[in-house]
């Protein structure tokens, strides 16, 4: 059986994928970017690991019986170019260091840690109980989340430790709300918004959620609120979250998932075209907030036990679509 993957992927983040596949597996690591090396590896692929499938051909995948992702988004997959007989996964296991990564960039804002740092380094006692001012606690505080999934149920587990009131909205009633006090309907999300100290983007990028927070919303927050994006940058109306920003009717923005990417590692790209970096109140993050070697390892056993399971026709792990001949 042959499983195509990306040979920028084999050095990364599929770096232990061979360690826990059978032997039946034959890996063909092939450049995505030379199109005409990609498509010949599609034609005798009966498997493949992508984000991306968006100009790919649509004849001669007959072999090809699983579509895996190495991540959780469907954004840059085109289902409809994707033949029925094939079935479509995705994994998680992010949920896990986005939390850590929230938790960690909240407490940090609160606490003005690189403030007081900077202030120490220079000799500046500002900040410390002889001199003041004080910085904040978390404690009592109000978080909410939009999009109560995976991440979601993580950061409200570690933020009701903190003593934090966890809120949150989504398109879904919840059966299970787990740590919170509050669920909205996606329809109330300006009401949240008002009650929120802290906004956590974890919603997928839908064509419903494409610009769901703009101008009106960052009107509904609270000037001293802080919001933070590790979903995908489409959702939060570019050019409303720089002026709600530059202009403080916001406290600030930790910002992880953005509206421009690199092609390659070595390209230097700013991530939006306007300037954030001039913005004090802007903690600027290049989509790191998931990326650990915990991570890659856990994804990595998830996805070669799906590669395994496809092996034996047995139930696939994760199903998105399931393809009208899978075992």
């Amino acid at each position: 059986m042959n499983l195509l993957i990306k040979k920028q992927d084999q050095r990364n983040r599929l770096a232990t994928l061979s360690e826990h596949l059978l032997p039946d597996w034959k890996i063909i690591a092939a450049d995505h970017a030379n199109r005409e090396e990609w498509f010949d590896g599609l034609s005798t692929a009966d498997a493949v690991i992508t984000m991306d499938w968006r100009d790919c051909p649509t004849t001669g995948l007959q072999r090809l019986k699983l579509l895996q992702l190495p991540g959780a988004g469907l954004d840059a997959i085109d289902q409809t170019l994707i033949p029925n007989h094939t079935s479509i996964c995705n994994v998680f296991e992010h949920e896990i260091p986005i939390a850590e990564f929230i938790l960690g960039t909240l407490l940090q804002k609160a606490l003005r840690l690189k403030k007081l740092e900077e202030n120490m380094r220079s000799g500046s006692w500002k900040g410390s109980y002889l001199f003041g001012p004080t910085h904040d606690e978390v404690h009592g505080k109000t978080i909410g989340i939009i999009g109560y999934g995976h991440i979601g149920r993580e950061v409200s587990k570690r933020a009701k430790a903190f003593g934090m009131n966890v809120i949150a909205a989504g398109p879904r009633p919840q059966n299970d709300p787990g740590n919170l006090d509050r669920f909205f309907d996606i329809t109330e999300l300006r009401e949240m918004l008002a009650l929120s100290d802290y906004v956590v983007v974890a919603a997928p990028l839908l064509p419903e959620t494409k610009g769901l927070i703009g101008s009106p919303e960052f009107s509904s927050m609270k000037e001293t609120a802080v919001i933070i994006n590790v979903a995908r940058g489409e959702i939060i109306q570019e050019k409303a979250l720089f002026d709600a920003c530059k202009n403080q009717s916001i406290g600030g923005a930790v910002i992880d998932t953005w509206y421009r990417y690199p092609a390659h590692v070595d390209e230097q790209l700013m991530p939006s075209s306007l300037p954030f970096e001039d913005l004090d109140n802007v903690t600027m993050i290049p989509h790191a907030s998931a990326w650990t070697a915990e991570l890659i390892e856990r994804r990595n056993q998830k996805m070669s036990e799906n590669m395994n399971r496809l092996l034996f026709g047995q139930p696939l792990l994760n199903i998105v679509r399931n393809g009208s001949s899978a075992g």
